[in-house]
C-alpha cells in the first residue's frame, strides 16, 4: 500500500489515484536500534504512515550537541522496512550519505534546509543520484530564499530524478516570538506556482519547534492545498536525543491525523462551481478597482515628485510616511487585518510612489 501510495503521490494525475494527505513521520533521530524499531511498530499500528523518516547524520549548529548515529543507523532502518513494509527515508547531505544508503537499500532521501542553501552540496548530491531510481524531496532553505529552492530543484530535474518533492520547514527569522521557523506560507504558494508539478509536503515539526501547535500548523497546510505532512513521532518524546519537544508519540500522531479537515481541492458539485465563479466575478471587479486606484495613487505621486523636483524638495518625508503608516494601521484593526499584512501592503505603495518620484528627480525633463 504505502509503495503505491508513494507512486501515486507523483501521478501526473493525482487527481484521480491520490488520497490526501501523504503522510512522513518518524524520529528526528534514529537513536538505539530499538526506539528506531519501535518507534515505526507503533506507527505502522496506526495505519496513517506512508514512509518511515529518521535522521541518522545530523548536522548541528554548535559543536557538542547529538549529531546523529551515523551509518551505523542504517541496518535498522533496513530492519524496519523489513518488519514493517515501510519505506524508510534518510536525510543526506553529501555524496558519501547518497551512496552508504544505497548501498543498504535505501532510496528515498531529503534534503536538509542547511544542505539546500548551499548550491555545491545540493549539485554534489544531484550527480550522485544521477542514474539511480531515487526519490528526493528537498526542504526550503534556512532563509527565506525562493530562488535557491528553485535552483535546487533545477538541479535535481537537471540529474534526471523523476521523483522529487519539496518540502516546507518554515524559515528562520530573529524576530519570530511564536513559532520556531516562521512559515511565510506566500514563498511555498510561490513555489508551487513555479513548480506546479511537485508534490507539496509541510513540516509542522520544524515550524512549530513545539507539539502543541502542530494540529493548527498541519490544518492549515490541508486548507491550502498541501499534498502530505512530515512530523516528527517518538516512542518517549520527552526523552529524545534532539528536538524533544516538537516531537509526538505515535498515538498522538495518529489521533492529531484524525482530527485533521481534509477539504475538497477542487469544487465536488456544479453548485459549487457556479457559487464559487459569482464570488470571483466579484473579486475579478474589485480587482480591477483596486487596480485603477493605485493607478490613480501614482500618478498623483508622480506630480508630487514633478513639484518636489521644481521646489527642491527632498524626496522622502518621515513625518508624513508615520502618518500615513498610523492611518492604515487603526484602519486594518479596525476592520479585522492584520497589522503584517497592512504593513506589508502600504509600504510597497509607498516604495513604489519613491521609486516614481525617483524617476522623475532623475528625468531631464521632470516627467
Amino acid at each position: 500500500m504505502e509503495f503505491n501510495e508513494i507512486n501515486s503521490l507523483f501521478s501526473s494525475d493525482k487527481k484521480q489515484h491520490f488520497q490526501r494527505p501523504f503522510l512522513i513521520s518518524g524520529p528526528c533521530s534514529a537513536e538505539t536500534e530499538e526506539q528506531t524499531l519501535q518507534t515505526a511498530i507503533r506507527l505502522k499500528k496506526t495505519n496513517k504512515v506512508h514512509v518511515f523518516r529518521a535522521g541518522i547524520w545530523k548536522p548541528r549548529t554548535r559543536p557538542g550537541a547529538f549529531e546523529g548515529v551515523g551509518a551505523v543507523g542504517l541496518p535498522w532502518l533496513q530492519k524496519v522496512a523489513r518488519e514493517t513494509g515501510l519505506p524508510v527515508m534518510v536525510e543526506v547531505a553529501n555524496e558519501n550519505h547518497v551512496d552508504l544508503c544505497i548501498q543498504h537499500g535505501i532510496n528515498i532521501f531529503w534534503i536538509g534546509a542547511r544542505t539546500t542553501a548551499n548550491p555545491f552540496a545540493v549539485q554534489e548530491i544531484a550527480d550522485a543520484v544521477k542514474g539511480k531510481d531515487v526519490t528526493v524531496f528537498i526542504k526550503n532553505p534556512v532563509n527565506p530564499d525562493l530562488d535557491l529552492w528553485l535552483g535546487g530543484t533545477e538541479r535535481l530535474i537537471n540529474a534526471g530524478v523523476r521523483r522529487i518533492g519539496a518540502i516546507h520547514r518554515g524559515f528562520s527569522y530573529s524576530g519570530e516570538k511564536l513559532y520556531r521557523n516562521r512559515p511565510q506560507w506566500q514563498i511555498a504558494i510561490d513555489y508551487t506556482c513555479a513548480m506546479p508539478g511537485i508534490p507539496m509536503i509541510n513540516d509542522p515539526s520544524h515550524i512549530c519547534g513545539n507539539r502543541h501547535l502542530l494540529a493548527r500548523v498541519a490544518q492549515k497546510a490541508m486548507d491550502l492545498s498541501y499534498d502530505g505532512l512530515m512530523i516528527e513521532s517518538h516512542i518517549t518524546p520527552d526523552m529524545a536525543w534532539s528536538d524533544a519537544a516538537q516531537q509526538i508519540t505515535p498515538e498522538v500522531f495518529k489521533d492529531l491525523i484524525d482530527q485533521l479537515v481534509i477539504r475538497h481541492i477542487r469544487p465536488e458539485s456544479i453548485e459549487d462551481y457556479d457559487v464559487l465563479a459569482r464570488k470571483r466575478q466579484e473579486i475579478d471587479i474589485l480587482d480591477d478597482e483596486l487596480l485603477n486606484l493605485l493607478s490613480s495613487r501614482m500618478n498623483i505621486a508622480r506630480e508630487i515628485g514633478r513639484y518636489k523636483k521644481e521646489h527642491n524638495i527632498t524626496i522622502l518625508q518621515t513625518d508624513r510616511w508615520s502618518e500615513i503608516l498610523k492611518k492604515f494601521l487603526d484602519y486594518g484593526t479596525h476592520h479585522g487585518l492584520s497589522n503584517e499584512f497592512i504593513a506589508r501592503f502600504i509600504k510597497a505603495v509607498h516604495d513604489e510612489s519613491i521609486e516614481q518620484q525617483e524617476n522623475i528627480m532623475q528625468s531631464d525633463k521632470g516627467e
